[in-house]
């Protein structure tokens, strides 16, 4: 099991762009699939992008083309880039790695866009 550690959240003005860390800590990082998620207050956490041990990625749809996820094995860490940022993206961005029937999830950093 993996314990990550998310970082690099905050506000930032609309068209803005900010890039997310999530430090995992635990063995064969590489060997999980890593996603990232976002929540926002009475709603149900959603789905942002993925990226699987051997490098697919898959994006939800509203952010394709703004965001990019990458991941760095040599130091457990996965990335998420985000550019043109717009409201909407305002979020609790949450890490999740998953493999087989191991799933882990970060406490989450906060994500604030102003129009």
């Amino acid at each position: 099991q993996v314990q990550l550690v998310e970082s690099g959240g905050g506000l930032v003005q609309a068209g803005g762009s900010l890039r997310l860390s999530c430090a995992a800590s635990g063995s064969f990082f590489s060997d999980y699939k890593m996603a990232w998620y976002r929540q926002t207050p009475g709603k149900q956490r959603e789905f942002v992008a993925f990226i699987t041990s051997g490098g697919w990625i898959i994006y939800e749809d509203s952010v394709k083309g703004r965001f990019t996820i990458s991941r760095d094995n040599a130091k457990n860490t996965v990335y998420l880039q985000m550019n043109s940022l717009k409201p909407e993206d305002s979020a609790v961005y949450y890490c999740n790695a998953e493999k087989s029937r191991l799933n882990s999830w970060g406490r989450g950093t906060q994500v604030t866009v102003s129009s």
